[in-house]
């Protein structure tokens, strides 16, 4: 019999039912005493990079985004043994992932219960194993000139302006 596997804010009280109590931020959270949250492990290298972390700032809209963008820093090899051993701990008791943002939709716990749950099996442990499921090929436009981007207009001879060079530049000082 697999266990489940829960999400719950570092903020909130933790519980008896909650299992192995996994904290998956990068960062602590702010204002709570490493006592407090009971937990059995800070599984600090699963949470996003800082600079994931940084662009998306839990913002709502970005949030699509943020998901795909994580799920491949998931893929990497390192992750996806730190994902399996989770599932297997997963057979012999509960776990709660534990997170620090408000937001109870839209954080990283809720794409690692996600890629946790995928492990199983289906489409989206494909993207987690790094093996993507072959995509559809894309339509090609009739010409390279219907997609390309308008280009700037030439100077006649390629050369700088002369005002732009250093020698120029001195003379008009003068």
């Amino acid at each position: 019999m697999r266990h489940q596997i829960q999400i719950k804010r570092a903020y909130d009280p933790p519980a008896a039912a909650d299992g192995a109590r996994l904290l998956v931020d990068r960062l602590w959270p702010r204002g709570v005493a490493r006592t407090a949250l009971r937990l059995d492990a800070w599984e600090r290298e699963l949470g996003p990079s800082d600079a994931l972390r940084r662009w998306f700032g839990h913002a709502p809209e970005r949030w699509a985004e943020f998901r795909e963008r994580y799920r491949r820093e998931l893929a990497q090899p390192a992750n996806r043994e730190r994902l399996r051993a989770i599932a297997e701990r997963l057979v012999r008791e509960d776990v709660t992932l534990v997170y620090g943002a408000r937001d109870p939709e839209h954080n990283q716990a809720v794409v690692l219960r996600e890629a946790i749950e995928a492990l199983d099996g289906g489409p989206a442990a494909a993207r987690i194993s790094g093996q993507e499921p072959p995509r559809p090929a894309r339509r090609r436009a009739s010409t390279a000139r219907a997609h390309a981007r308008p280009r700037a207009p030439r100077r006649r001879g390629g050369r700088a302006k002369p005002s732009a060079t250093p020698a120029a530049r001195s003379r008009s000082r003068r």
